[in-house]
C-alpha cells in the first residue's frame, strides 16, 4: 500500500481535534499531527484575506483517500475545505509497516 499525506486545515485546534479523532478512531488515519497557529493568505469571494488556522497532517495509505475526504466534508465548517494528498515514495521501514497496519 503507498503511504499518503494528507494535508488540510481546519479554523480552530477543538475543529482540528474533531477531525483527528474521528479519522484515528476509524482507522483511516495512523496519525494526525496538529500545527496550531498556522498563517494562510488567500483569495476568498473577490478578497485576499489572512486567518490563523491549525494545519492538519493525515499519515495514511492511498486507498483511504475517499473515505478521508468524506469525513473531512462532514466535520468542517469551511464551504471548500482544503483537502491535498502528497504520495509518499519513501520512508523508514518501520514507520511504514506501523503506518499500513494501523
Amino acid at each position: 500500500m503507498r503511504a499518503t499525506l494528507i494535508l488540510t486545515t481546519a479554523p480552530n485546534l477543538k475543529e482540528a481535534k474533531a477531525i483527528a479523532k474521528v479519522l484515528v478512531t476509524k482507522r483511516l488515519a495512523a496519525c494526525v499531527s496538529m500545527k496550531p497557529g498556522w498563517l494562510s493568505s488567500y483569495r476568498w469571494e473577490g478578497r485576499v484575506q489572512t486567518a490563523k488556522e491549525v494545519l492538519l497532517l493525515i499519515k495514511t495509505t492511498e486507498r483511504k483517500f475517499s473515505k478521508i475526504e468524506t469525513v473531512i466534508r462532514q466535520n468542517h465548517s469551511y464551504k471548500i475545505p482544503e483537502i491535498i494528498a502528497i504520495p509518499v515514495p519513501k520512508g523508514s521501514k518501520e514507520y511504514l509497516l506501523w503506518l499500513n497496519k494501523s
